[in-house]
């Protein structure tokens, strides 16, 4: 009897409204030099010199796990990005990395890890990953505008494709 009078008392109490979901970005390239070439430019953490937006790097700990670097964007004295290595393996081309301090009007995202990987492409060429998943800017329901999902997914998207864009222009795209 008790369940019957509890079940539709619960049915009437409205749901509660849920937070972010976790949002996920998947990026590739092909480009026609051998992956042991795009690794040798792309696999050390410590340089990050073949992405447009990067101005600078420094950091700490090389390619080791828990190795930290600093991006500073634009020009010196740019808006800057944390990050942290937490996963490395150069014989799988393969790294992860988190952020650990942006401010969202940098990059509209919370939460944010990423991995990029080479692996081997069409006739000899490599086939570039990059693919990363976080939280939107605002962590609450009803963010603003710019920093809300479609916001995020959008400015992860253009940090990808600008990477992707310059390392196919830098070995030749395949497509």
């Amino acid at each position: 009897m008790l369940a019957a009078l509890t079940v539709p008392a619960l049915a009437a109490i409205p749901a509660a409204a849920h937070g972010p979901t976790r949002q996920k970005v998947t990026l590739t390239t092909e480009v026609a030099a051998p992956p042991a070439e795009v690794w040798e430019v792309i696999g050390n953490f410590q340089d990050m010199s073949w992405h447009p937006a990067v101005h600078s790097t420094q950091g700490e700990g090389g390619n080791e796990i828990d190795a930290t670097r600093l991006l500073t964007l634009g020009e010196e004295g740019g808006p800057t990005i944390d990050e942290i290595l937490y996963k490395y393996d150069a014989e799988k081309m393969t790294y992860s990395y988190r952020i650990t301090e942006v401010a969202v009007e940098t990059l509209p995202v919370t939460n944010y890890s990423s991995h990029l990987t080479v692996k081997p492409g069409a006739n000899g060429g490599s086939l570039i990953e990059w693919r990363g998943a976080f939280y939107r800017g605002y962590p609450n329901n009803d963010p603003p505008e710019h920093l809300n999902d479609e916001a995020a997914i959008a400015a992860v998207t253009g940090v990808y494709q600008a990477g992707l864009d310059a390392l196919a222009d830098r070995f030749g795209g395949t497509n």
